[in-house]
């Protein structure tokens, strides 16, 4: 959280440090409208995360996992060879478990294997490259996908604007709310930003069965628009 504190005085605006400004305990003369007001500009992403990955199955958990190792290097291999760096490669799951096949007749479960996923997160930064990447996973053995998750990284110009719409819709609603009491204006006290940091969560995918018929055909990508938001915490004095 950034917080500003406003006073009247100029001993109080020579005060310039933010760890000195926060503590700040301001008396007002008048009554006080406090807002928490927010604000979302929407944009074209300009990346977007993908969870890709393989799933195998083996009698012993051995052969699973190796089956299993030699498919998601050729998945991290084509990744590579498709101009993704290895900065933005990295995995995200790795599981191992016995199956088995449940009757409803009062026998025992039927062991059929082990599956053994490993899952890696990739960040694609050319979102016009989503589906053929996709699909050349697919044709490199990934069975697992979940995402595309899209993300706005460079975000400073749609923050921006949203912090100065919030901000102009507080100050708007405070003059409207100080008229209603009779009041002519108001006095900015104090103003606060508050950061919310949204991680995306990604659950497991489902096998993904594809023909060589569906392969003809680049998968088709919308990325539409993702959201900017700021929020901020007023407090103004309202004046006479």
């Amino acid at each position: 959280m950034i917080r500003f504190a406003l006073g009247a005085s100029a001993g109080l605006a020579a005060m310039t440090a933010p760890a000195i400004a926060a503590e700040i305990q301001i008396a007002s003369a008048g009554p006080v409208i406090e807002l928490t007001v927010s604000d979302t500009v929407n944009a074209k992403p300009d990346a977007a995360m993908v969870s890709a990955g393989v799933t195998t199955r083996a009698a012993s958990a051995n052969e699973a996992a190796r089956l299993n190792a030699v498919r998601m290097d050729q998945i991290i291999a084509k990744l590579k060879q498709l101009g993704v760096p290895a900065d933005d490669i990295q995995t995200s799951n790795f599981s191992l478990n016995a199956q088995y096949t449940y009757n409803n007749d009062g026998r025992q479960p039927t062991f059929v294997g082990y599956d053994v996923n490993n899952q890696v997160m990739v960040k694609l930064r050319d979102i016009r490259k989503i589906g053929p990447t996709l699909d050349a996973l697919v044709a490199a053995g990934a069975n697992n996908f979940n995402g595309p998750n899209f993300v706005l990284e460079n975000d400073a110009a749609a923050r921006s604007e949203a912090r100065r719409n919030a901000f102009a819709s507080a100050e708007a609603r405070a003059r409207e709310l100080a008229g209603y009491a009779g009041f002519k204006s108001v006095k900015l006290l104090e103003l606060s930003e508050t950061y919310q940091t949204v991680s995306p969560v990604y659950a497991r995918g489902e096998a993904i069965a594809v023909s060589a018929q569906a392969m003809d055909k680049t998968t088709p990508i919308q990325p539409g628009l993702v959201g900017t938001a700021a929020q901020l915490n007023v407090k103004y004095e309202m004046t006479k």
